[in-house]
């Protein structure tokens, strides 16, 4: 394929824009990049004419929850919960025992149509289904593999179900990390990491368990510190903070990803950056939750690798960076607080940095021979100057997913003028809703107080 008449924003370090460019794509790679009176049709390939819009990398995820889908519009039964624990009881906990196997297809399913529609191309998932544990993640990567898109799986081991489903939950990771070991050889578009929900909900017995389970290089991918409550826990039970008993038990390290980390102190970070070990910030899940913002800037600072995920909410990640840009402003009170090239660090340069921790055989995230075709079209025209310097701020104040017209990952298309080739969106979505309406039901049965 030949994509020509585009202005390339490369992510180069430092980026650049490059006007009225062509892409030639071969396989899943790129191969070359020129301007388009340069790079010339050849005998058999396909023609994509961007038509002078913005030709960017695909944008990249780095913590989501495909399992949420269902949340969408439901109500929890009593009064508001008043704090993130009460969150937990009362919504995320009974609902994802209330998915079975087809619940979490579709639930991947509609987020995965999301992704495309919305210029994401590499997604990090964090699944939980303590009632269709065995298999789960097949499921979801079958679902990739349908989409288009590249994917990073794992279970959430946690033991709030009782041994017997932390276990399976553990055995569901080492399973599905030997069929990715597996597909590794013929490039697969899906890897895996080792799940595990909270210190909170892990004991020392499952915790050790898991780590010892996982093979070497296999990384972790646990939520820490989201509210206070997970860090007077670990002191009440163990007498330590998250960070130190995970770093005590090895599960710290530069393939393993800590998920928010709001509450975390300076020791904390310092063995983090110490460990090499994976920060993701997701500012709109913060908020909503009303746990507080984390120390991103301290932490990036400090030499912590920090990315930019969304905890399970839209896959529109430019709304995740003008949350990020907004929200650290307003809790310190200072409109000095996260540049516009900060949120670049995370969402652009780290992302695209930890998802090739997955994938060493080639970038994502970087518009250059030899990394990843994943692209998307953008039709934004300014009415101000745009340059290399910023585009950050145009981003923020003038970017919105309705601008995306075209997505291409892994040299396919996707999407091509806002027409989705590989998903069926409408069947898609009558069937989860079909689906969403009977895993509410049985939700009803099982939140406290109902």
């Amino acid at each position: 394929m030949l994509i020509t008449n585009g202005d390339l924003v490369t992510w180069e370090n430092p980026n650049r824009i490059l006007k009225n460019h062509a892409v030639r794509i071969e396989g899943d790679r790129i191969a070359k990049i020129g301007p388009s009176n340069e790079l010339k049709a050849q005998a058999g390939e396909e023609v994509l004419d961007a038509g002078g819009q913005l030709v960017m990398p695909g944008n990249i995820c780095a913590h989501t929850h495909f399992y949420g889908a269902f949340a969408r519009g439901m109500g929890i039964p009593g009064a508001a919960p008043d704090a993130f624990p009460q969150i937990l009881e009362k919504l995320w906990w009974p609902l994802d025992k209330s998915l079975t196997d087809e619940d979490v297809k579709y639930s991947a399913l509609v987020c995965l149509v999301d992704a495309i529609k919305h210029g994401t191309t590499t997604l990090i998932d964090h699944h939980a289904s303590p009632n269709a544990i065995e298999g789960s993640l097949d499921v979801i990567a079958d679902t990739v593999y349908e989409s288009g898109l590249r994917g990073v799986l794992c279970y959430e081991v946690t033991d709030r179900d009782g041994k017997e489903k932390a276990q399976a939950g553990i055995e569901e990771n080492a399973r599905f990390y030997r069929r990715c070991e597996n597909e590794k050889v013929a490039d697969g578009r899906v890897r895996s990491m080792f799940g595990m929900h909270a210190s909170l909900t892990i004991s020392n017995e499952t915790l050790e368990q898991i780590v010892r389970e996982a093979p070497d290089g296999a990384g972790f991918h646990i939520h820490v510190a989201e509210h206070e409550v997970d860090e007077y826990d670990s002191m009440q039970k163990y007498g330590k903070r998250v960070i130190d008993r995970l770093n005590e038990y090895g599960a710290l390290g530069d393939h393993s990803i800590v998920v928010h980390g709001v509450h975390i102190d300076a020791r904390e970070m310092a063995q983090l950056a110490e460990t090499n070990t994976w920060v993701t910030h997701q500012p709109r899940s913060n908020m909503n939750n009303g746990v507080g913002v984390s120390e991103v800037e301290a932490m990036l600072r400090m030499g912590i690798k920090v990315g930019l995920g969304n905890d399970g909410f839209s896959n529109a990640m430019w709304e995740e960076w003008k949350a990020a840009y907004l929200v650290h402003k307003v809790w310190r009170r200072d409109p000095r607080r996260m540049s516009g090239t900060t949120v670049v660090d995370m969402a652009v340069y780290n992302n695209r940095e930890l998802v090739k921790s997955f994938f060493p055989e080639a970038c994502t995230g970087l518009i250059t021979p030899g990394a990843f075709a994943d692209l998307i079209f953008v039709n934004y025209h300014p009415t101000t100057p745009l340059t290399d310097g910023n585009l950050p701020w145009h981003m923020i104040f003038g970017f919105n997913e309705s601008m995306i017209t075209t997505t291409i990952a892994s040299g396919k298309v996707l999407m091509k003028d806002h027409k989705l080739l590989v998903l069926d969106e409408a069947a898609i979505t009558a069937k989860s809703r079909e689906l969403a309406a009977n895993a509410w039901k049985r939700y009803e049965k099982i939140v406290p107080g109902n």
